[in-house]
């Protein structure tokens, strides 16, 4: 079986320490789009790197567990079209009955602005 590592998550790819959280939780980059909250950070790596929140009052364990699949699989196919950056994103209530192609429109929205100063949005969102 051979495996396209380009289609893949590795470890490399995550935020898994509490601590990269953390330091996201006071970046100054952020956005909001239907049902979720974007968070991010330039880091020094070569690659973006994607961590989610997701809490119990977006539903029970199956409904978070399929919102951050969905996450994942969108970030997986994104990720080598991203500038180097930590990202977090923050499930809402509103992402428990989002299908597939509504999560991917509303990532698209906010995904488009990350690396992009925040004295051009008001430009971009024209």
């Amino acid at each position: 079986m051979i495996v396209d590592t380009a289609a893949t998550f590795p470890k490399t790819s995550r935020l898994r320490k509490r601590a990269e959280y953390l330091q996201l939780s006071s970046a100054e980059h952020k956005t909001a789009v239907r049902g979720f909250l974007v968070v991010w950070s330039d880091n020094n790596l070569q690659s973006a790197r994607l961590g989610i929140t997701a809490s119990k009052k977006i539903g029970c364990a199956v409904v978070r567990n399929r919102v951050k699949r969905y996450l994942r699989e969108f970030f997986r196919h994104n990720r080598f079209g991203m500038a180097a950056v930590d990202v977090n994103v923050i499930a809402r209530r509103e992402s428990a009955q989002m299908t597939y192609p509504d999560i991917v429109r509303e990532l698209n929205k906010a995904f488009r602005f990350i690396g992009i100063s925040s004295c051009s949005r008001a430009v971009c969102s024209l």
